[in-house]
């Protein structure tokens, strides 16, 4: 979790526009922003990356009861590909030797210029701990719905880590990267914030997102593809950008199957599996959906589909997340346009195929995507502005639950996954 504490609010965006105004002119400006966390794997670990508009050094001060001590790091040059060249450094340092389940309050910057005072807790290393994990993809700068209730579950405990599932800002790279800018600043007050890449990122070979999100290093080092373990998790994110943009090579394609498939091998490994028996992927763009966008999902040839379906059967993927549909849709177990449910009784209890859930209506300026005639794996379809939020509740059962801010934070939807067999072998 993370938030601010002791700071008054309004003084800090005054503060804020007042430097924007000075760096206008062309001042020098090291004061941290954009300050968020990203979670690495290891429960002892976290990283804190933030912005200066001009370079200084990298230090975060950190401690339980005060900032006491100093961990470094370093900062990379990043200018957007828009016209102004707008530039800043991105700095990022990890945090090491932590104490799982254990609240740090820190402090970002260097001497010429120090953050707000922040906190976080350490990711829990004990087996009967439940993560609450807020998921939802596409939502913006403007007309960011669902963000203020985001803000206040991630500051009061009641959400531990955020998956947001493509599309952010709408877009980074809008106004010379600036509306980046301020998405980055909306996020602040949000906990761990992990993420995978939309079609809204592709602008300068996705390099705004490529550059202003850190996400573990297992992958292909640039945030398009990577995994990590949480609890008794793995989740694995991926692009799903590489098939529907023509200046992505067919070696990226290759490169980001192999990896899945090597990633997914060693996943189901016996003594993998046992210690993370759900395996949980995360992908812009759905293999199924039902609405009126012409998307790839209502094709029958879909390209995400035909790319990875079999693969993410072939090696007992549980649960499969998306967006970029401006909507909730909860699916029956699927696999090839058939349905399998567990039973007609309790569908989700052993299912013989992957579960597939829509969370793309956080809020955007492009607002909602309506449904057509729904299809034979449609369990649950709304267009109200919200969030999913699921909860691991150990390695055989996790619930999920749509959260409606459209009906002041209702719960619309949930339902309880439950898997006494994890793997391929699951769907025998």
């Amino acid at each position: 979790m993370k938030g601010t504490v002791g700071i008054n609010a309004y003084i800090f965006q005054v503060c804020v526009a007042l430097l924007l105004v000075v760096n206008s002119y062309g001042e020098i400006w090291y004061q941290p922003e954009q300050v968020h966390l990203s979670a690495t794997g290891n429960p002892t670990e976290m990283i804190v990356t933030w912005s200066t508009f001009n370079d200084t050094e990298s230090q975060v001060q950190f401690g339980v009861t005060a900032a006491k001590s100093t961990s470094s790091g370093s900062s990379t040059k990043f200018v957007d590909g828009g016209p102004e060249k707008h530039t800043q450094f991105i700095h990022r340092v990890k945090l090491t030797k932590l104490k799982p389940g254990t609240k740090y309050v820190y402090r970002c910057g260097s001497k010429k210029g120090w953050s707000l005072l922040f906190f976080f807790k350490a990711v829990e290393n004990r087996t009967d701990w439940s993560p609450r994990f807020s998921i939802y993809g596409d939502m913006g700068n403007e007309n960011a719905q669902s963000l203020a209730r985001l803000q206040r579950g991630t500051q009061d405990g009641t959400l531990d880590v955020i998956l947001h599932v493509g599309d952010f800002g709408y877009d980074l790279d809008t106004n010379n990267g600036h509306v980046g800018d301020e998405f980055m600043r909306q996020i602040e007050p949000v906990a761990a914030y992990m993420t995978c890449a939309g079609n809204h990122e592709s602008a300068y070979n996705f390099s705004n997102y490529k550059n202003r999100f850190t996400m573990p290093l297992y992958g292909d080092n640039q945030n398009l593809w990577y995994s990590w373990n949480i609890n008794s998790a793995h989740i694995i994110s991926f692009s799903t950008e590489v098939y529907f943009f023509g200046d992505v090579s067919n070696e990226t394609k290759t490169n980001q199957f192999k990896w899945l498939e090597a990633d997914l091998m060693e996943a189901n490994k016996p003594e993998r599996r046992a210690q993370y028996p759900w395996i949980i992927t995360m992908g812009h763009r759905p293999m199924y959906c039902s609405d009126s966008d012409r998307d790839d999902c209502t094709k029958q040839r879909s390209l995400v589909r035909s790319a990875l379906e079999d693969m993410f059967y072939k090696y007992g993927v549980d649960l499969e997340l998306w967006a970029h549909e401006h909507n909730y849709e909860r699916l029956w177990p699927v696999y090839k346009e058939k349905v399998y449910n567990g039973s007609k009784e309790a569908p989700y209890t052993n299912p013989k195929a992957p579960v597939h859930i829509i969370t793309g209506s956080a809020g955007c300026k492009e607002r909602h995507d309506l449904f057509l005639f729904s299809k034979p794996w449609d369990a649950f379809r709304s267009i109200d502005y919200g969030y999913s939020v699921m909860q691991i509740r150990n390695k055989t059962h996790l619930t999920w639950e749509q959260v409606s801010d459209d009906q002041s934070g209702k719960v619309i939807d949930k339902f309880t996954l439950i898997k006494d067999r994890h793997g391929p072998e699951a769907w025998l």
